[in-house]
């Protein structure tokens, strides 16, 4: 993996005969590529399934670790600013939520952070 790797739900998803629905979290992540495309050139985006197992996330970090947004590191920068947890599983690099990734995407490529800070 060269570039990082963004997973987002699908919008119009089912869940217990009920719905369309779309994920927050993954809404407010299309929104930030849209605000800033050139994020684009550097996330590969993929869009998985609302049911579980969500099996490209499985496979990357395992059963427990299949929540969205989240994006997978291609390598994890040094100099992260303070409180921004970066996860690990199966050797990889992982940060979960939307606030957390839109501050990770403006310290690593210079994007505007969110806010309320």
């Amino acid at each position: 993996m060269n570039r990082d790797h963004l997973y987002i739900i699908k919008s119009g998803f089912q869940h217990e005969g009920h719905g369309p629905y779309y994920c927050p979290g993954c809404a407010e992540m299309v929104g930030l590529l849209e605000f800033y495309p050139e994020l684009k050139e550097h996330v590969e985006i993929h869009w998985v399934d609302f049911a579980r197992p969500r099996p490209e996330l499985v496979e990357l970090l395992g059963a427990e670790n299949q929540s969205c947004p989240v994006l997978v590191l291609a390598a994890a920068p040094a100099n992260l600013p303070s409180g921004l947890i970066i996860h690990s599983a199966h050797g990889r690099s992982f940060i979960e939520g939307t606030r957390e990734i839109g501050l990770y995407l403006a310290h690593v490529r210079g994007t505007g952070r969110p806010f309320p800070p």
